[in-house]
């Protein structure tokens, strides 16, 4: 009782922790007269995986591999599985095909990408490089081709960052959101972990396990709110954008990281099991939003049904 404790209320600061940063971030690029597009793109798309961002380097720095790569492999199902089969539930979403089409294919790039990298052993410095690179050179022709040619795609970004209304309006209060955004995100990464870690070794089941389920599960959060608050608002495309964006951001930039910090070898499962769910709901996803040009109630029943089967199975075939 007492590491589930630790758990709940680790994520619930990295909840807390995760809105305050975003908004804090908004409200600062707002009053500096950042561009909406550069705020949706960067702030909004990955502020909402800086959960995972911190929780994954947190445990790869303490030498806890199968949880940081668990983390994000397990938030990435979860996002395309859990949030968008949610969503379409509450509201059948409607996309237009070219808003997503670079990032849903830089998506499913990127998961083919990791399987290569790991190929059946994990990530090193130098795949860590690959990946940094990859996520800087995607950045860099994301930012330049919104802005210098005006398309759909940019109109999803600024609508991103349109999302998040109630900010601070004051420069102390920016200040104070961002300072206790990152607190809350540190201590509930550090609350999180030794719950996590505990849990593992009383049910004598791994931490990849945890970290794949629990863990990411909880670091999820802001996507969820985020994409669910857009959905009931029927926007689709910011939904499906975001999680788009933060699945691209949790492989490229959080592994990356978490990789350049400790190499992350690959639990047996993972390799087994979890990266060809990834992989497969990548996929899947993407066929979905580019035959029918709509993420319907039936198909998102599909995603969440592929999630609880998915739960299913990593506690009753791959739970050791």
């Amino acid at each position: 009782m007492l590491d589930l404790g630790f758990i709940l209320a680790g994520i619930a600061m990295l909840t807390l922790g995760g809105e305050a940063l975003i908004r804090g971030a908004v409200a600062a690029a707002r009053r500096l007269r950042v561009s909406p597009l550069l705020s949706g793109l960067v702030i909004v798309g990955f502020g909402t995986s800086a959960p995972e961002l911190v929780v994954s380097v947190d445990a790869a720095a303490q030498a806890q591999p199968d949880i940081a790569m668990g983390n994000v492999v397990g938030s990435n199902i979860g996002n395309i599985l859990l949030i968008l089969g949610l969503c379409a539930l509450i509201s059948p979403m409607s996309v237009q095909p070219l808003i997503l089409r670079r990032d849903g294919v830089i998506m499913v790039l990127s998961s083919v990408l990791l399987a290569v990298l790991i190929g059946g052993q994990g990530l090193s410095a130098t795949d860590s490089m690959i990946l940094l690179g990859a996520l800087a050179s995607y950045l860099g022709v994301a930012y330049w081709s919104e802005k210098n040619h005006s398309s759909p795609a940019s109109e999803v970004y600024a609508d991103e960052a349109k999302e998040i209304e109630v900010v601070p309006d004051a420069a102390w209060r920016i200040i104070l959101f961002l300072v206790a955004g990152l607190a809350l995100l540190l201590l509930g990464s550090q609350v999180l972990l030794k719950g996590a870690v505990g849990l593992a070794q009383h049910f004598a089941i791994s931490e990849a396990v945890i970290g794949l389920t629990l863990v990411a599960v909880g670091t999820s959060l802001p996507e969820l709110s985020v994409s669910l608050i857009a959905a009931m608002r029927r926007h689709a495309d910011v939904a499906i954008g975001n999680v788009l964006g933060s699945n691209i951001f949790n492989i490229l930039g959080i592994l990356g990281v978490s990789a350049l910090l400790q190499p992350l070898p690959a639990h047996p499962r993972v390799l087994q099991f979890d990266l060809w769910v990834l992989l497969a709901s990548a996929f899947i996803l993407l066929f979905f939003l580019f035959t029918g040009r709509r993420l319907s109630r039936l198909e998102g029943g599909v995603l969440l049904s592929g999630y609880i089967a998915y739960l299913i199975l990593s506690f009753k075939v791959f739970g050791s």
